[in-house]
């Protein structure tokens, strides 16, 4: 069995010492999103890691109509209908992927919210 197989292989988008932008394996990706400008509200960060998710998934060969599924931090409950109303405009009919939304405290406390993504991706070889 050859277990180095190439179509086996992790690409690493962007990799840092603590983090990748987004890692692929198998056809499958996962990546996480955070707002950029954490100064704004929850409408507004929810949008830019909307934007930035759509970026990273054309990034890795994909599109929000191939979330499998999504894990999504919330610092506050009361944040949650507004944050689904955003989620659900956003997502294509019939395209919701699984999904689990949890109450958290973030290391930043300006951060609102967090999604942690897996996707179906394709990746161009280097």
């Amino acid at each position: 069995m050859d277990i180095q197989h190439p179509s086996h292989e992790i690409k690493r988008l962007r990799p840092t010492p603590r983090w990748s932008d987004a890692t692929v394996f198998n056809g499958i990706a996962h990546f996480v999103e955070v707002a950029a400008n954490t100064e704004q509200d929850m409408i507004s960060q929810t949008a830019q890691i909307l934007v930035q998710t759509e970026t990273t998934l054309a990034e890795i060969g994909s599109d929000k109509s191939q979330l499998l599924s999504a894990t999504i931090y919330l610092t506050d409950a009361k944040n949650a209908a507004t944050f689904n109303t955003q989620w659900e405009a956003w997502l294509p009919a019939g395209c919701a992927p699984s999904r689990a939304c949890l109450v958290v405290q973030l290391l930043d406390p300006k951060m609102l919210v967090e999604i942690a993504f897996v996707a179906a991706a394709k990746i161009a070889k280097e």
